[in-house]
């Protein structure tokens, strides 16, 4: 009785003894990591010291340099300012960020619209249209030069006429010469020939003025 008695307590006494053990070694194993972890703490504080003293000494020069133009209490203000605004700027940079969704979302649309736009330019180029539309340019500035609002006005009433000169021109006629001798007899026909010679005349006077500025050109290297 007495030796059961005995095993049985030698057991507890081991089993006390293994949950000692485990404790302890849990203890060892978290006395380890926390020397570790203030191992780790001091060297980067090590390394972290001459960064840090770099960043007070840039910070202290540059405080130096705009101590003249800058004060506390205004620095403050801004805080405050900033801090009483913080829901205006916060809404501000949620509309921010939906117009750079908008501007990510439309940038393909815009860049294929460029595209073609780029094309249907080369084809029009490509077919004269620019070079077309200059000399329609020069034509105008040509004119505007040259031409009074009484020429304008003029012309105006020509270009009416001429309109209803050109229905006219579809109605049947009698080609004979002797129609025709009978029509130079009727003052509107005479009137009109004597405009178009007038006209004609104009043109060649014209061409001729051209004619001598080409032919003095030339001539004017070899003088």
């Amino acid at each position: 009785m007495e030796q059961s008695t005995a095993v049985s307590d030698v057991a507890a006494l081991n089993a006390k003894l293994d949950a000692l053990a485990v404790q302890v070694e849990f203890l060892t194993e978290q006395a380890r990591q926390t020397a570790r972890r203030q191992q780790e703490r001091s060297e980067l504080v090590h390394d972290l010291m001459p960064i840090a003293n770099d960043a007070v000494g840039l910070v202290t020069e540059q405080l130096e340099e705009i101590q003249e133009y800058v004060d506390l209490s205004d620095l403050l203000r801004l805080m405050k300012r900033l801090m009483r605004n913080s829901r205006n700027l916060d809404r501000m940079f949620d509309r921010l960020e939906s117009l750079m969704d908008l501007a990510q979302t439309a940038g393909p649309l815009a860049n294929s619209v460029f595209e073609k736009v780029t094309d249907q330019l080369e084809i029009a180029e490509r077919k004269g249209y620019f070079a077309l539309a200059s000399g329609a340019v020069r034509t105008v500035d040509k004119a505007a030069a040259a031409l009074t609002p009484e020429d304008i006005g003029r012309l105006a009433e020509n270009i009416v006429v001429l309109a209803g000169v050109f229905k006219e021109l579809d109605e049947p006629v009698d080609p004979s010469m002797l129609s025709l001798m009978r029509q130079m007899r009727d003052p509107d026909v005479r009137r009109g020939f004597a405009k178009v010679m007038r006209m004609l005349r104009a043109f060649g006077a014209h061409a001729a003025t051209e004619q001598q500025a080409t032919t003095e050109v030339k001539r004017s290297p070899q003088t």
